[in-house]
């Protein structure tokens, strides 16, 4: 598998049932890093992914027309926040990693963002290296922690914030 061969595109609602698939492997997979969990989605029906998908910008990445990761984009909605946008659901399967699908998926997101929003923000668990230089390689600054963010199986994580001024990028 190389990056030429992987396509990215936003998901619509057909792609539920494999989008369902690839979510519940990352909260299966990574539950430290999502703030919902396996067990609250995985008997939701295939009918709430599929409005899920018709209601946001979610990017899949493809290859040999399997999903290999997905990204997301919330736009805030209150007239005083709608300027902003949450980088969100960011995963990737682990035999796609390494290979620029995760770089693909947020420049996917960010060009989406560029025609909603002025901002991009994200969170990152602290100690996830990989997902911290990607962010930072594209753009993305830190501007705060926050402590005990997420609570999983009696355990805290720390969040870093992270956020992109796309204002900026067009001087």
């Amino acid at each position: 598998m190389s990056a030429a061969d992987i396509e990215i595109r936003r998901l619509g609602e057909g792609d539920a049932e494999t989008f369902r698939d690839i979510r519940l492997e990352a909260l299966a997979r990574n539950p430290e890093a999502f703030g919902s969990t396996f067990d609250a989605e995985k008997e939701k029906p295939l009918s709430w992914f599929s409005d899920r998908l018709g209601a946001s910008h979610v990017h899949g990445a493809f290859h040999a027309a399997k999903l290999i990761g997905i990204a997301a984009l919330v736009i805030q909605q209150s007239a005083k926040m709608a300027h902003k946008g949450a980088l969100v659901s960011m995963y990737v399967r682990p035999q796609a990693r390494r290979l620029g699908v995760g770089r693909r998926l947020v420049e996917a997101i960010i060009d989406t963002a560029r025609r909603h929003v002025e901002l991009v923000q994200l969170t990152v668990v602290t100690g996830n290296e990989a997902a911290l230089r990607l962010y930072t390689g594209l753009g993305f600054v830190q501007y705060g922690l926050e402590k005990k963010a997420l609570k999983q199986g009696g355990r805290y994580y720390d969040e870093i914030l992270m956020t992109k001024d796309l204002a900026q990028d067009q001087d």
